[in-house]
């Protein structure tokens, strides 16, 4: 039996003292492995130059003239370069690939994974095809070599597939991201080949497993995309910048029961209302929050243009903005012209005029937060469209139910000079006004 010295330090004041400090450093090393281990576990900020291209990326809408955020990278041993559509509105990142037989030359635009070394297709047997595609809107499959076999497919009746497989993602001079899944697409199904042949594929950011910033383990990210030169920036990682504006913060809606019109992977957020120049819309609160089938949901999407609302909520504004503009903008006044099939209030502008005159700003109130669209932004010009002398431009926000979509779907058009940041581990967005040509300035982003 082994012997113990006991000594009562509350008969010794000194050693009292040696035991209390004791317990201190032992508390102090404590919170300095915490520190440590809380750091550590966190990859590095990373920033990225974010680009506005024109084409019609593969969406939940029935767009084909549309404006996307394009990321550039490197995937691969050896890295080749490739070019993604940023949409927070999708799980799982794909890139178009193009795999070299014979004397057939590989296509710059298309990720070969032939070339890779490093390239992995995932079995239709592993826990990432069976556990963690639940959340696809078309279930996962096994091909008829063993391979997992994910479809993709959009409102605007184009479509995607091919295998889940894993590679190496470059994502700076010396941060790279090794066995991250993603889906190798042979077949695209596309009414605009040539506009998409424009970008290699998807990069999928909601909450979903397979989402490339759940996949890196980032707790956070943001985007701000100028409105002046349309160049922006994305950031993965904390955005705790002194100089920033301090960020509002609305919480994400979460269902956890599945409902056959609810996205619980998106980003859902809760709008409260509408103002049009400060005036609040006569909305009723029942209209904006999700029924019992899911329908109605808010989701800030970044892989979508425009803004969509349900059609009471979108009457509603279509009319105000009609009486506010009265004297100021003339209306089209062709019932046959609805632009995409949704956005049927348009007006005539002179072309040789350079600037619109004042438009009414539109605010959108959600918990905690509220975002107003200004300016130019309110009106879009339609590509292509002259009546005699004059351009027309529509109101940039549309009918969904015109499309088919059972929810109100916040496009990056609206969210050009606001930094965006998306908590997931907080489970809340961040919204601020902000300069963002400058804020790329700041960090050094350059195109």
């Amino acid at each position: 039996m082994k012997s113990y010295i006991i000594f009562n330090s509350n008969s010794n004041p000194f050693l009292k003292i040696l035991s209390l400090s004791s317990l201190y450093l032992q508390v102090f090393f404590f919170f300095l492995i915490q520190i440590h281990f809380s750091f550590s576990s966190s990859p590095k900020t990373l920033i990225f130059p974010l680009k506005t291209q024109t084409l019609r990326s593969p969406n939940k809408l029935q767009f084909h003239h549309n404006v996307s955020l394009i990321v550039s990278l490197t995937v691969g041993i050896p890295p080749q370069n490739v070019s993604m559509v940023l949409d927070t509105g999708s799980e799982l990142s794909w890139l178009h690939c193009n795999r070299t037989t014979g004397n057939n030359q590989s296509d710059p635009k298309k990720f070969d994974p032939t070339q890779s070394t490093s390239y992995k297709p995932v079995l239709c047997s592993s826990p990432t095809c069976i556990n963690q595609t639940q959340d696809f809107p078309i279930p996962a499959s096994c091909d008829s070599e063993n391979l997992c076999h994910a479809t993709l497919s959009y409102a605007d009746a184009s479509s995607s597939e091919g295998n889940l497989a894993s590679d190496i993602f470059h994502l700076g001079s010396s941060d790279n991201f090794s066995g991250l899944v993603f889906g190798c697409m042979g077949s695209i199904f596309s009414s605009n080949s040539d506009e998409d042949s424009k970008t290699t594929g998807l990069m999928g950011m909601n909450r979903g497993s397979l989402s490339f910033v759940s996949q890196m383990g980032y707790p956070k990210f943001s985007y701000c995309i100028s409105g002046f030169d349309f160049s922006g920036l994305l950031l993965l990682g904390d955005s705790n910048f002194t100089w920033l504006t301090p960020l509002n913060y609305t919480p994400l809606i979460q269902i956890s029961q599945p409902l056959p019109y609810f996205d619980r992977v998106a980003y859902t957020v809760q709008l409260e209302g509408i103002k049009v120049s400060g005036k609040l819309l006569p909305i009723p609160k029942s209209v904006l929050v999700p029924d019992h089938t899911g329908a109605g949901q808010t989701m800030v999407d970044s892989g979508t243009q425009f803004t969509f609302l349900l059609e009471p909520v979108y009457n509603v504004l279509r009319a105000e903005f009609l009486n506010q503009t009265g004297g100021i903008l003339r209306v089209l006044g062709d019932p046959n012209f609805v632009f995409q099939g949704a956005m049927d209030l348009c007006y005539l502008v002179p072309l040789g005029q350079n600037n619109l005159p004042n438009l009414p700003s539109v605010s959108f109130i959600f918990t905690g937060a509220e975002m107003v669209v200004s300016g130019d932004r309110v009106l879009y010009r339609v590509p292509g469209e002259i009546r005699g002398n004059d351009s027309v431009w529509c109101l940039s926000f549309g009918n969904s139910d015109l499309l088919g979509v059972e929810a109100y779907v916040i496009g990056h058009h609206h969210q050009q000079n606001m930094w965006m940041e998306f908590d997931l581990e907080k489970s809340r967005i961040g919204l601020a006004h902000v300069r963002c040509d400058l804020a790329r300035q700041r960090f050094g982003v350059d195109l």
